[in-house]
């Protein structure tokens, strides 16, 4: 995990977020996480749909309350104030899955990237930030594409006016909530190296949500996995990908091409419900190690003991029980 301290480093610490459900039942979408993302910086977050990464990074915008724990950026807590969010999300902006439905139709391009510094009430040089946002989103010349709407521009395109949306205000950190994933394969490279230019050029930071493995490891510098509500690997995602710790990390990584674990690995049964979260280790109802007895040794735990909540203080961090006891199974 990075140490990198200072002003501009957006951290979660012991975040959790509960939604209560019909018959008095609560459903624990974010159940303890800890997760920095520094400038300068990519982290991927990753994980089967419904393990709660979107609820994370929705709770990491201010757009839902925590249940627990904190959210801030630098020293200052995560405030809900509207004055408090307003300054906030000039640091710390997103960047919607779908491009299409992120922009108004009878908006201009000009229009929709001027929309934040109207909000900001910054209005110095308007036409020039705008033109400068664009351009730094790769849409060149930048005066080409003011009068557009976005029925007339390409999927990528609609892309990097929503990433020149957010550039606009010059934040600190990106938070992109499956940014590719509804364009066509040409142009996914595109934006991927765009963010990647970014974060070189202009030492943007960016926690990147994500299924897809193989972009994590194209464009991260650390990966987190989750799973129902908690991450339960984290690291460079070079050590992440190439020696997964977690039985949970390696049956994601287990059907990669080139896959440093010799067999795929089908994970039994399906995400639980995140209002029953097993007890003990969440992941034991389908882990390959439980069902194949090699946890025997540490399935008391397995049952009983949920595996400690990670924190941000070692650079490869796993929750579970048997790397704990015998790292070198785990590794291999």
């Amino acid at each position: 995990m990075s140490s990198v301290e200072g002003a501009k480093v957006l951290r979660a610490r012991g975040l959790r977020v509960e939604f209560g459900l019909p018959g008095g039942r609560v459903a624990r979408a974010v159940d303890g996480v800890d997760l920095d993302v520094a400038p300068g910086e990519i982290v991927a977050l990753a994980g089967e749909s419904g393990c709660g990464k979107t609820t994370l990074a929705r709770t990491l915008m201010g757009l839902e309350r925590p249940s627990g724990g904190t959210v801030s950026f630098g020293d200052v807590p995560l405030r809900f104030s509207s004055r408090a969010l307003k300054a906030y999300r000039r640091q710390v902006q997103l960047v919607l899955q779908d491009p299409t439905g992120a922009l108004n139709p009878r908006h201009t391009v000009y229009e929709a990237v001027a929309e934040g510094l109207r909000i900001h009430g910054i209005g110095e040089d308007e036409p020039g930030r705008v033109a400068e946002a664009l351009a730094r989103a790769g849409l060149r010349p930048p005066e080409r594409f003011f009068l557009a709407y976005p029925h007339e521009l390409s999927g990528g395109q609609r892309q990097r006016v929503v990433i020149a949306g957010a550039l606009v205000l010059e934040p600190s950190i990106l938070v992109a909530d499956e940014p590719v994933a509804s364009l066509d394969a040409s142009v996914r490279g595109e934006i991927l190296s765009l963010l990647l230019r970014l974060k070189e050029d202009a030492g943007l930071g960016a926690l990147v949500i994500t299924h897809d493995l193989g972009l994590a490891w194209s464009i991260a510098d650390r990966i987190a996995i989750m799973y129902l509500g908690r991450i339960v690997e984290q690291g460079p995602v070079e050590r992440v990908l190439t020696a997964p710790r977690h039985p949970y990390t390696r049956a994601l990584v287990s059907v990669l091409p080139d896959s440093p674990v010799r067999e795929p690995i089908v994970l039994a049964g399906e995400l639980p419900d995140a209002a029953e979260v097993p007890a003990g280790c969440r992941f034991r109802p389908r882990c390959q190690e439980v069902a194949s007895g090699r946890a025997a040794a540490v399935l008391d735990r397995c049952e009983g003991e949920d595996p400690a909540r990670l924190g941000p203080e070692s650079a490869h961090l796993v929750a579970c029980h048997l790397d704990a006891a015998m790292p070198a199974r785990m590794a291999g």
